[in-house]
């Protein structure tokens, strides 16, 4: 069996949380160019000028792409061949997230008490951690800073078990309609369909791990990924809200099989700023 210390989780995690904040990834930015290039609107194309030379700045200067560095969502994949030794797993994430900000100079978001007080944790802890078992002898960790702005747009509709194509495209389509420039587009849309209520808000953050504009395999999702985009982009809100021809630049969706009764249908917002980074131990 393999041993993992829990030191080198920490340290990992720690350094996961910088990259994630300073460095977004070529798919993302390959995307804005792109976006760019299909742009009309002369507000519009000003406002990805900034956004691409802003990332190109965070990059160069290790300095956050966005105010915002996020709550910490932490995606685990543990092999079952594999033994964390030197303490307990979820301390040594958490306390790689409280490195990570706290050495990387990045903006701690996270309150406790949060319906009353409201009190700064002061190092973004604790994390959000979704862990799965896996085959195999190794532990993958993927760090996801999640804006609270996009975050706020996140919307769960249970549609009736009969519901088709057609409802789940105007539950986006108005999700992104009554967000507006809220979620700082261009956006790229998660969405989840099927299982059950806190499922389908999984689905949405997982879909949102898949490399930018990569189509689900399934050639029936993949038509509504396509027509969910096609629809969005005809509100013009545009970059930043300033209006214009590109709101966002992906569907990503996902579905499971759901009771006979049921048809969750849940949507979470990306910021352009779509930040994760992961690393396999």
């Amino acid at each position: 069996m393999k041993e993992i210390k829990a030191q080198d989780i920490t340290r990992v995690v720690a350094r996961l949380c910088q990259q994630a904040n300073y460095e977004l990834g070529d798919d993302v930015l390959a995307a804005l160019k792109e976006a760019r290039q299909k742009e009309e609107s002369p507000l519009a194309k000003d406002a990805l000028d900034k956004i691409i030379e802003n990332a190109k700045i965070a990059r160069k200067e290790s300095l956050p792409l966005c105010q915002d560095c996020g709550t910490t969502v932490i995606f685990l994949e543990i092999g079952q061949g594999i033994h964390i030794i030197g303490g307990d797993i979820n301390e040594a994430i958490t306390e790689g997230v409280c490195q990570g900000y706290t050495r990387g100079y990045l903006r701690k978001s996270i309150v406790n008490k949060p319906f009353s007080a409201r009190i700064n944790s002061g190092d973004n802890s604790p994390p959000v951690i979704h862990t799965r078992m896996v085959p195999g002898s190794q532990l993958r960790i993927v760090v996801m800073p999640k804006g609270g702005g996009a975050e706020n747009m996140s919307r769960l509709v249970m549609l009736k078990p009969d519901a088709g194509s057609k409802d789940i495209i105007d539950a986006v389509v108005n999700t992104v309609d009554a967000a507006g420039g809220n979620p700082c587009p261009p956006i790229i849309i998660g969405l989840g369909i099927g299982a059950t209520s806190e499922r389908a808000m999984l689905l949405t953050k997982e879909a949102l791990l898949r490399k930018l504009g990569e189509s689900n395999p399934d050639p029936e999702i993949a038509r509504l990924e396509k027509d969910i985009l096609d629809k969005v982009n005809e509100l013009g809100i545009g970059a930043l809200g300033l209006g214009g021809r590109i709101t966002a630049m992906a569907v990503h969706a996902e579905a499971l099989p759901t009771h006979i009764a049921s048809q969750p249908v849940a949507v979470n917002l990306q910021c352009h700023s779509a930040r994760h980074k992961e690393a396999v131990l």
